[in-house]
């Protein structure tokens, strides 16, 4: 029979419940400290392949590249830092966070770009999306030089505003180029 001041069975210890409760905060604990650092740890340096970009060594690159940020707003996945890139190191291009987002400046003019392309305005750079390449991919199209901005799904539209605002500093503007 119970006591009336006590609602639990006699003879039953509390410390097993202790132990099992304080096990369980010391676990949750520990791996928030593991998450914290590894998330910070330096990335490996980016590999990138090379891809022709007749226009990567231009001045107009050599500047963009010294005006781009360190780290890059990636939304819910924090900040993006800049990454070094692995040699070979193609020129004319910059990477940051994991999935990585990509700039490479000087391309070609690309095809896709016509006289009825849809353009989208972002911070006074027109960019061309090309579809299909499993990313988010931009080609800034109204300056001297082509820039492609790729960015990982999860990485919202905050690097692509801030890249833009750096070409838009950067770059003067020009025509955009279509056939005629």
């Amino acid at each position: 029979m119970l006591s009336s001041g006590s609602a639990r069975p006699a003879g039953l210890p509390r410390w097993p419940l202790g132990i099992a409760l304080a096990l369980a905060v010391a676990l949750v604990v520990g791996v928030l400290i593991a998450a914290a650092l590894v998330r910070d740890q330096p990335l490996d340096p980016l590999g990138l392949a090379v891809v022709p970009a007749p226009s990567a060594q231009s001045m107009d690159c050599a500047r963009l590249l010294a005006a781009l940020p360190e780290s890059l707003d990636g939304g819910d996945t924090g900040a993006l830092q800049r990454r070094n890139l692995a040699a070979p190191a193609p020129a004319g291009a910059a990477g940051w966070g994991e999935p990585p987002v990509v700039l490479r400046c000087g391309l070609g003019r690309p095809a896709e770009l016509t006289a009825t392309s849809r353009l989208l305005g972002v911070s006074g750079v027109q960019f061309l999306e090309l579809a299909g390449l499993g990313t988010g991919t931009w080609v800034a199209v109204d300056r001297p030089v082509y820039v492609v901005v790729a960015l990982p799904p999860a990485s919202g539209s905050g690097p692509l505003q801030q890249i833009a605002a750096v070409i838009a500093k950067t770059l003067p503007r020009r025509e955009v180029d279509v056939p005629h």
